[in-house]
């Protein structure tokens, strides 16, 4: 990744540090300026009030917002705190960013498209969203988009990490503990290393500043609007269940793992329906900032490395 740092006193407001793209980005927007990562109390973004106050007294040069209401599930039951966070937050964040003449960098999801596509989607495909979650998503990328503030929407899809409550930890833990696992087999989509996601928005930003910092807004409007990132190549849930316990195995030989087995999406009902085709065309981010995601299953082995194995009882 290029080094690049922002110009003198440059503020980075970062929301959702916590979690596990917010996490990753803490460490990498580090060597780029001043990131300030508000805690909930201080930047709630069910509460407008908390948003403007925050942006307005942090004055940031660069907003990233990785921070949702991810619970996709029990979305379709609290729809209005899913769009409270997911939409009206980011129209609220969108407006102050403009009137500070700052950028944002927004992250959303493949959760957008109704998933019935035969190819990977790209970002000029129309979108059905065919949930609360999606529909809310989505909401926030067109207030996002209609602010006229300088910005960049980054689709990605199946994030995970070495930290937090994601698939890939569920999977390692529940192989130990059982003898067979059910995974869904039919619907299609490339896994996301949160940090993969850090890496590529420091660079992003990084070209920004080196390339068109003397122009107005920061970001051109010739680089405003969506892009797509996920891990490069594409697998099944149950393909991406079955390469970590492999890879674990492997790693483990005297341990006995559960056997993974395919299924079906309807013998795994859920509240929200999820895409069957969730691959995302990232071949714009590549065209545009010269940056290739890694390939899923090379990700995907440098944080079961990274893991330290359970304590033995």
């Amino acid at each position: 990744m290029q080094s690049h740092t922002l110009p003198g006193g440059t503020r980075i407001l970062l929301t959702g540090a916590p979690g596990q793209v917010g996490g990753e980005l803490l460490k990498s927007l580090q060597p780029l300026g001043e990131v300030i990562a508000p805690p909930r109390t201080a930047l709630d973004l069910a509460n407008p009030a908390s948003i403007r106050e925050a942006i307005r007294a942090i004055q940031p040069r660069w907003i990233v917002n990785p921070a949702a209401y991810t619970a996709v599930d029990k979305a379709e039951s609290e729809p209005a705190l899913a769009y409270a966070i997911n939409a009206e937050a980011i129209k609220v964040m969108a407006a102050e960013a403009k009137t500070l003449g700052a950028a944002v960098i927004h992250f959303s999801t493949d959760y957008v498209f109704d998933g019935t596509a035969a190819h990977p989607y790209t970002e000029t495909d129309a979108t059905a969203p065919q949930s609360v979650y999606g529909a809310s998503k989505l909401a926030g990328e067109q207030a996002l988009t209609n602010s006229g503030a300088a910005h960049m929407i980054i689709r990605t899809s199946w994030v995970y990490g070495a930290t937090g409550k994601n698939f890939l930890l569920t999977i390692l833990k529940l192989a130990r503990e059982r003898d067979t696992l059910r995974i869904v087999a039919d619907q299609h989509g490339a896994p996301t290393w949160s940090r993969d996601l850090a890496r590529m928005t420091a660079h992003v930003i990084a070209h920004c500043e080196a390339a068109y910092a003397h122009e107005s807004g920061i970001i051109p409007a010739s680089l405003t609007g969506l892009y797509h990132a996920t891990g490069a190549g594409e697998t099944t849930w149950h393909g991406f269940a079955s390469e970590a316990v492999r890879l674990l195995a492997e790693r483990e030989p005297a341990t006995r793992f559960a056997t993974i087995q395919p299924i079906s999406t309807a013998e795994y009902p859920t509240p929200a329906r999820r895409p069957a085709n969730s691959r995302l065309n990232c071949n714009k981010l590549a065209r545009t900032f010269g940056w290739t995601m890694p390939p899923w299953h090379d990700s995907l082995r440098e944080v079961l490395a990274g893991l330290e194995p359970p304590a033995k009882p």
